[in-house]
């Protein structure tokens, strides 16, 4: 692993705490919501990353049907907020 890789996954681990750390505390759902898709959007990097790191392109396969889901997630959570707001 070069020192590049170290400091990208390094950042993402510092990422990855602030967004776990607005996860736990946030003080309305919505926050948590924003604070989950961020979380998804970080672990989706992290995929990338390692198949750039190991130079496997089955990372990139799962990387892509993560993030589906990932925006799936987020707009199942989006309707129930705007479900709870009638």
């Amino acid at each position: 692993m070069e020192i590049l890789d170290i400091i990208v996954f390094s950042l993402m681990g510092l990422g990855v705490l602030f967004t776990a750390i607005r996860l736990i505390i946030g003080p309305h759902f919505s926050d948590r919501v924003v604070a989950l898709d961020t979380f998804n959007m970080i672990v989706i990097g992290v995929i990338v990353v390692l198949a750039s790191v190991f130079k496997s392109e089955l990372y990139l396969d799962i990387a892509i049907v993560y993030a589906i889901l990932a925006f799936l997630e987020t707009v199942v959570f989006a309707r129930y907020l705007e479900g709870n707001r009638k």
